[in-house]
């Protein structure tokens, strides 16, 4: 199955994602609504993506208690969402507690754990006192994560090879850190690879923001990243 494209819609405004969203209609199935527009719009705005066809990757990285966590897994399961984040770092009790809360709510929802996020490298680890190099502690979590019994996980694509080894096939792995390979960097990703290297190394979506939103034509830009995948 090939890997699929989701568009990280991490714009300001639903105005501004309204051109984008019309632009890449039946071209691009899966959107991802994160932080940002959540938090100005809620769920309604999700319902709105939702009723034009998207299939919603909802990425909110919930970190907190079990019973916090599940009773948000609760009301966000509610939604027409297919994704949702939380962190490995709240632990296997509050992950076992979301798994169970989704189970409930949305059977078919999948709980994607974030492992190390891909802004952060060594240093950025070693500065919040974890003594592990990244790579350590991505597959630390990541076993944890499915002997908690997560389905799913965030990771950057340099991971994707060692996660492949350490944990089952059936794993979905989704990765950010996407950038085209004529693209200089300049952001704050730090872990990235292009779309064809992730999904030689095994992802099963990647996450694609700015090389598509900044593009003169999105579209475009995003029929480029489709036909890499199908090659690679």
């Amino acid at each position: 199955m090939p890997c699929e494209l989701i568009l990280a819609l991490d714009v300001p405004t639903k105005e501004e994602a309204a051109p984008l969203l019309r632009q890449i209609h039946g071209q691009v199935r899966w959107v991802k609504i994160g932080l940002q527009m959540f938090t100005a719009y809620g769920p309604t705005y999700v319902r709105e993506v939702a009723e034009q066809g998207f299939a919603i990757f909802l990425d909110l990285k919930l970190h907190d208690i079990p019973h916090t966590v599940t009773k948000a897994v609760e009301s966000l399961g509610a939604l027409p969402i297919h994704m949702l984040t939380l962190h490995t770092a709240g632990g296997g009790e509050m992950m076992r507690a979301a798994r169970a809360a989704q189970e409930k709510t949305n059977p078919q929802l999948l709980l994607l754990g974030v492992t190390v996020l891909t802004s952060m490298d060594d240093e950025g680890l070693h500065e919040i006192g974890v003594p592990s190099a990244a790579t350590h502690q991505v597959a630390r979590l990541g076993r944890l994560a499915v002997a908690s019994g997560l389905r799913g996980l965030v990771c950057s694509p340099l991971e994707v090879p060692l996660l492949r080894q350490a944990l089952p096939a059936d794993v979905q792995l989704v990765t950010p850190g996407i950038r085209l390979a004529s693209e200089a960097g300049g952001d704050d990703q730090k872990r990235t690879l292009t779309p064809a290297e992730a999904a030689r190394a095994g992802s099963t979506h990647i996450v694609v923001g700015r090389p598509i939103l900044r593009a003169p034509d999105p579209a475009a830009a995003a029929a480029r990243i489709i036909a890499e995948l199908a090659r690679a």
